[in-house]
C-alpha cells in the first residue's frame, strides 16, 4: 500500500483484469462458516480459511503515486499518439492523398492532434481511477479515393500508425540500458536519469499496448481497415456497414470487457516484463514507478 494512500475501510475493492474495480460491502459469515468456527473454538484442528490474497483489498483513494504515474506517462503517451497520427498522414500523402497536409495535420505540433476528451479527460480519469491509462488523439483526415491503389493504400495507411508505435517501443527499449549505463557514470545525475529511464520503460509498454489495441478489428480502429480487405466482397460490405456502431462497441468493451481486453493486451505486458528482466542489471533505483 502506498504511504500516501488514504484507506477507506468500510468497503472492499475487487479488482479484475483491465483495472476496473467493482465495489461491494463485506459479506456476513454464512451458517457453515459459523458452525466451522464453533468447531475450531471447541478444539478442532482446522482453522477457518482466510480470503485468498489479492482477492479483496481496501478501497484506496487516489494517492501521490497516481499523480506520479500520470506525470511519467503523459509526455510519452502524447508523443506516441502524435507519432501515430503523423504516420497516418505521411503514409496517406505517399499514397496520393494530400488531405492531411492541406488541412495542416501533417505536423509534429501536439496542439493540432489533441482531442479534449480522448487526449486529456480519458487518460486523467483512468489514471485517477487506478486503471490502465488509455487515450487517443484526434484522427488525421484521409480520403481513400485519392489513393493510387485503393486496397493497397488503405492497408498501408492503416498499418503506418501501429508500425510507428512498434518502432518507438524498440527505440525506447534500446535506450533503457543506455540510460542505466549513463547513470552509473554520472552519480550526480542519477535522480533525473532514473526518472527518464522510468519514462522510457513506460514508453515500451504504452507503445506495445497501442500496437495491439489499434489492431483490434473494431471500427474505427486500424485493424478494422485491414480486416475488411481480408473478407470476401459481400462480407466486407456488411462489415463496413456495421462500422457505424463500432464506436459504441468500443466503449462497451472498455467499460465492461476488461477480461477480453486484458487477454488481447496480454502479449504487450508480457513483452514489457521480459524487457525489464533483460535489462535488470541496468535499471536505476527510483520511487517513480
Amino acid at each position: 500500500m502506498s504511504r500516501n494512500a488514504t484507506e477507506l475501510p468500510t468497503q472492499c475493492a475487487l479488482t479484475w483484469p483491465g483495472g476496473r474495480a467493482s465495489i461491494r460491502p463485506p459479506r456476513r459469515p454464512g451458517r457453515r462458516y459459523r458452525r466451522r468456527s464453533r468447531r475450531v473454538a471447541a478444539g478442532g484442528t482446522r482453522p477457518p480459511r482466510a480470503p485468498a490474497a489479492g482477492r479483496c483489498a481496501p478501497l484506496l483513494a487516489p494517492s501521490v503515486d497516481d499523480f506520479r504515474t500520470l506525470i511519467l506517462v503523459a509526455p510519452v503517451l502524447l508523443l506516441s499518439m502524435v507519432a501515430h497520427e503523423y504516420a497516418h498522414g505521411y503514409a496517406a500523402l505517399r499514397q496520393g492523398d494530400p488531405t492531411a497536409y492541406q488541412l495542416g495535420r501533417l505536423t509534429w505540433n501536439p496542439l493540432k492532434h489533441i482531442d479534449p476528451v480522448m487526449t486529456i479527460f480519458v487518460p486523467v480519469m483512468m489514471a485517477l481511477a487506478g486503471g490502465p491509462i488509455f487515450g487517443g488523439a484526434k484522427p488525421v483526415p484521409v480520403d481513400p479515393r485519392n489513393y493510387r491503389h485503393y486496397r493497397r493504400g488503405d492497408i498501408i495507411v492503416s498499418l503506418a500508425g501501429v508500425a510507428t508505435n512498434l518502432a518507438l517501443a524498440l527505440v525506447f527499449a534500446a535506450l533503457v540500458p543506455l540510460v542505466g549505463m549513463l547513470g552509473g557514470q554520472l552519480p550526480g545525475a542519477l535522480p533525473s536519469l532514473s526518472i527518464l529511464q522510468a519514462m522510457l520503460r513506460y514508453g515500451v509498454l504504452l507503445n506495445l499496448v497501442l500496437v495491439l489495441f489499434n489492431l483490434m478489428p473494431i471500427p474505427p480502429l486500424d485493424g478494422s481497415h485491414v480486416f475488411k480487405h481480408l473478407l470476401p466482397a459481400p462480407l466486407a460490405l456488411r462489415y463496413a456497414q456495421l462500422g457505424r456502431f463500432g464506436f459504441l462497441v468500443l466503449m462497451l468493451l472498455l467499460v465492461f470487457g476488461g477480461g477480453v481486453l486484458a487477454w488481447w493486451l496480454r502479449p504487450a505486458y508480457a513483452l514489457s516484463v521480459a524487457a525489464d528482466r533483460a535489462f535488470a542489471g541496468y535499471l536505476l533505483p527510483t520511487d517513480w514507478r
